[in-house]
């Protein structure tokens, strides 16, 4: 069965950093995963990709994130991290790790808070 099991959020304030990590069972190495990214989802708003990345390691960013989101695959702890700097209130949302490997599969979501 698989399994993307997403861990690294929390409150953070405006300028701060988190790291998101996603560790997926039952689909082998990440190096080898066709597609995996980060989606988001704020209250009252449709989910919306943050980045994505594939098995090239070529890599993809929603407009509001270029600069600040880092999309990353770890081959040692075989996960997809997601680096997030100067972070703004706008970025808070459930952030959901996403692969694609023949079918599509979808973590549980992990929460992302920026405020004061």
């Amino acid at each position: 069965q698989v399994q993307l099991v997403e861990s690294g959020g929390g409150l953070v304030q405006p300028g701060g950093s988190l790291r998101l990590s996603c560790a997926p069972s039952g689909l082998g190495s990440v190096a080898g995963i066709y597609i995996m990214a980060w989606y988001r989802e704020a209250p009252g708003k449709q989910r919306e990709l943050v980045a994505n990345i594939n098995s090239h390691r070529n890599t993809n960013y929603a407009d509001g994130v270029k600069g600040r989101f880092t999309i990353s695959k770890n081959n040692t702890r075989n996960t997809l991290d997601l680096q997030m700097n100067s972070l703004k209130p706008e970025d808070t949302a459930v952030y959901y790790c996403f692969a694609r490997h023949g079918l599509t599969y979808w973590g549980q979501g992990t929460q992302v808070t920026v405020s004061s």
